[in-house]
């Protein structure tokens, strides 16, 4: 796995409540208010149907290089979050991608953390139903971040990654990895297809999807990724 190190840096502390949280909780879109400056708020999505009695899965999406958590809650799994029940937490980076890929793990990390731990105050969120994805960048920065979090993370979604950076490797989430034969800006075959062998020889259970198209995600490849995390 490419800079591969072992370090306390990338870990994430937040965890879903025990018991179940109290006070407000309201459904929809709504930001966090935990401002990334000149870049716009970590926004959560919580579906029409969420019922506080039944721990709901969750995904935490974060967006490519230059995008931001709105447009990545409405290119990704927004569509789908009242249909399926889903939680959906979408960060957004200080700079214009996410801190490994400029320089190391920090600020990001700290920032998600907070948003975390902001969610699971006021939502039931199931602990064995908790994934992490992107795409492009946001499915770099998953893979590193849910490599270095398997004890969070039970399921890593990465959308046509470019590479991985893990601090370190712990627990054994399942892995689902789509790209585009025809990825003119991150090419398959020094993207995932080098990136899913490595995955399997170091023991995670992986999914991988190729389709014929470029840098993008297919509506058809997301509702497969939903149902596969919704199965597993």
């Amino acid at each position: 796995m490419a800079r591969k190190k072992e370090s306390t840096k990338g870990r994430l502390p937040a965890r879903p409540a025990e018991a179940r949280p109290t006070g407000d909780a309201p459904v929809g879109l709504r930001s966090l208010g935990l401002a990334a400056p000149a870049r716009g708020d970590h926004l959560l999505y919580v579906p029409a149907g969420y019922n506080p009695e039944h721990p709901a899965p969750m995904v935490v999406l974060l967006h490519g290089a230059g995008g931001d958590a709105r447009a990545t809650l409405d290119l990704l799994l927004r569509p789908l979050a009242d249909a399926t029940g889903l939680i959906l937490l979408a960060p957004t980076s200080r700079r214009y991608t996410w801190d490994v890929i400029v320089g190391g793990y920090g600020p990001d990390v700290e920032t998600i953390d907070k948003a975390l731990e902001e969610t699971f105050s006021r939502y039931a969120v199931d602990p064995a139903r908790l994934a992490v994805g992107g795409f492009s960048d946001g499915a770099s920065y998953a893979l590193s971040l849910g490599i270095t979090n398997g004890d969070l993370f039970t399921h890593v979604v990465a959308f046509s990654p470019g590479f991985m950076a893990p601090a370190a490797q712990v627990g054994s989430p399942r892995i689902f990895v789509s790209h585009g034969t025809h990825d003119g800006v991150l090419p398959i075959d020094r993207c995932s297809r080098a990136i899913v062998p490595r995955l399997e020889r170091a023991g995670y259970d992986v999914t991988y999807r190729e389709f014929e198209g470029g840098h993008t995600v297919p509506p058809e490849i997301a509702l497969e990724a939903v149902h596969w995390f919704a199965a597993r």
